[in-house]
């Protein structure tokens, strides 16, 4: 221990002392701190590595259960209405029929392709799911739809605005026996998207509604998207309701279109 042999530049000594003893302890502790350190600093790594891996795998896993969660009756519903105007030889069948297969399209294909999509594709998705819905729901429903700004040149992570649409109709229009006002209002200013959707809440219902509808797994779903996805200061979700609506507005930054 007091060999020059282990402490080649120590205090020349035969004898083992206690302050020798000490300050030898204190170096053998300061290479075994850096080694340590090392050590954990690797697997600190690793392990961030291993949590990166899970956040990926788990998007991907949310995204393809987005695309399945659009509820199968309102394909069946838009089938029937298709069918009924077939029967009536309406002029507006073609039409629908040709929504309803691009909106397929897109949740099968397009919205699988990449991280971010094309703001443009993603309205046009949207747009051609509220006019399928406004088919279904002529009678009891007032519907306002306005778009402002330019989408070109913009990205957003797909099906993320078809969660708040789709919550609108089921809990508004689709349990309604009465009149229902859906409102959804998009301004693209610069980089930024506010989206604002407004629906009345029935007074009378078809059903009554279990505990399972309340709250919705598709808006839990777009609140961890949003902490996945985005840092904290370039998206704002807020989320009103009361006995009579339910109204929800996200303030979203919007990613460039490099392609």
């Amino acid at each position: 221990m007091i060999s020059n042999n282990v402490w080649p530049e120590g205090p020349e000594t035969y004898y083992l002392t206690f302050d020798y003893t000490i300050v030898m302890m204190l170096g053998e502790l300061y290479v075994i701190t850096f080694v340590a350190s090392i050590k954990l600093t690797i697997d600190w790594l690793r392990e961030s590595g291993r949590i990166a891996k899970l956040e990926k795998a788990q998007l991907e896993t949310e995204l393809k259960f987005l695309r399945n969660q659009i509820s199968p009756h309102f394909f069946f519903n838009t089938l029937n209405n298709i069918y009924a105007q077939s029967l009536d030889n309406s002029k507006d069948t073609p039409d629908t029929i040709l929504k309803l297969s691009d909106l397929m399209r897109y949740l099968i294909y397009d919205a699988n392709k990449k991280k971010y999509q094309s703001l443009k594709k993603e309205l046009e998705f949207l747009e051609n799911y509220i006019e399928l819905e406004r088919i279904r729901h002529t009678q009891n429903l007032n519907l306002v739809y306005h778009v402002e700004g330019n989408p070109r040149d913009k990205k957003i992570i797909p099906l993320l605005l078809i969660n708040f649409v789709e919550n609108a109709f089921k809990h508004g229009a689709n349990k309604s026996i009465e009149k229902v006002d859906i409102l959804i209002d998009l301004i693209i200013k610069e980089d930024w998207l506010t989206f604002k959707i407004n629906n009345t809440k029935p007074t009378q219902k078809f059903t009554t509604v279990s505990k399972k509808d309340k709250g919705g797994v598709g808006l839990t779903n777009v609140k961890k998207r949003l902490e996945l996805r985005y840092a904290e200061n370039e998206y704002d979700l807020n989320i009103t309701e009361t006995k009579t609506n339910f109204q929800v507005e996200l303030n979203l930054k919007l990613m460039p279109d490099e392609a």
